[in-house]
């Protein structure tokens, strides 16, 4: 390990002396690419991530000096998945910079992808806002690239996302999108009855009974198919118990689902935070008899 940092800080050494020097015709910025490239590989073999993701930085800026952007956006995203092992805030800064550059040169694709890279490490960090933010922004550039499977992918991490910081609203519309958008294709329409029960358990936690009645009817409109599933039924029987203000019938319904499709962790909190309101009306409606 100590060689290979060894090596590593030679080979960046010989590098800053290149740039330090004179060379014709831009030469110096290729030959200090090349000792930067090495350096960095030193590094990576010597686990010394920071001092990695600094060479590649350095690399990227010889690149941009020789005007070759692509390259120097493939040298941020070297730099950025050295930092993601020591320095999230440095990974997302260097992606950043990676996107810039491929958008730059119309690698909409390759943006795309740093950034859902970029919302993957938010999220990592639990930072939800962020995580939306650019999921959503790597969605759109998905979307432009008919890229429509992983471009759905970020829309429903934005949808999970703004529901379990409670903004439903914004949950059910992309969830609802999804729907209508997969319904008439062979691939995608076997998702469909999971995204609306997705968007009528959002609906449950607004907590309106006529919503949730009229968001079921438009459901079934949407997909004749979806009235004769369990998840239909899930949504119907939770709707019944919340307008009799029944908490046992809340479980028993929950409960009756989860034994045959288990619920996923996402699912379940919305449920639960569903039937800690209901419980809380119960309470009150027991204190005033």
């Amino acid at each position: 390990m100590g060689d290979q940092i060894a090596r590593g800080e030679d080979f960046e050494s010989k590098a800053e002396k290149k740039l330090g020097g004179w060379a014709l015709f831009g030469s110096k910025y290729e030959d200090a690419a090349d000792l930067f490239d090495k350096a960095g590989n030193c590094f990576k073999l010597a686990k010394s991530w920071d001092k990695a993701g600094a060479v590649y930085v350095k690399l990227a800026n010889c690149h941009l000096k020789l005007d070759s952007k692509h390259e120097a956006a493939n040298a941020y995203a070297d730099a950025a998945h050295c930092y993601k092992k020591s320095n999230i805030k440095e990974a997302v800064s260097c992606l950043e910079q990676a996107v810039n550059l491929f958008l730059d040169i119309g690698r909409l694709n390759m943006s795309a992808r740093y950034y859902k890279e970029i919302a993957e490490l938010y999220e990592q960090e639990q930072n939800l806002d962020q995580a939306i933010n650019y999921y959503e922004k790597a969605a759109d550039l998905f979307q432009s690239e008919d890229v429509t499977t992983t471009a759905n992918q970020c829309k429903q991490k934005v949808a999970q996302f703004s529901a379990q910081i409670e903004k439903y609203p914004r949950a059910i519309e992309i969830f609802e999108e999804i729907a209508r958008h997969s319904v008439n294709n062979n691939l995608l329409k076997y998702g469909v009855r999971g995204h609306l029960l997705n968007a009528g358990i959002c609906q449950l936690c607004k907590g309106d009974v006529v919503a949730i009645n009229n968001a079921l009817e438009r459901y079934q409109e949407l997909d004749p198919t979806f009235s004769g599933t369990r998840e239909c039924k899930l949504l119907v029987d939770l709707a019944a118990a919340i307008d009799e203000e029944d908490v046992a019938k809340f479980t028993d319904a929950v409960k009756d689902y989860d034994s045959m499709t288990q619920l996923d962790a996402w699912r379940t909190t919305l449920l639960l935070r569903v039937k800690e309101t209901l419980k809380a009306k119960e309470l009150e409606e027991d204190d005033l008899t």
